[in-house]
């Protein structure tokens, strides 16, 4: 996995993480499924570029 694409998937993962707990804390639905969504680009992000990796050895 390139660096980049890591901190970029961990980024995602972390400010999804962060979204989804603020919507919960204020009884956001939209607030959380937003969170959710962004935490499940970066896991996919992630996937991607282990499947990458994994092609590539």
């Amino acid at each position: 996995m390139s660096a980049d694409e890591k901190a970029k998937a961990k980024t995602e993962q972390a400010k999804g993480a962060a979204k989804q707990a603020a919507g919960r804390a204020v009884d956001n639905e939209r607030l959380t499924a937003e969170g959710r969504a962004e935490q499940l680009k970066g896991d996919a992000r992630q996937a991607k570029e282990k499947t990458k990796d994994i092609g590539n050895h």
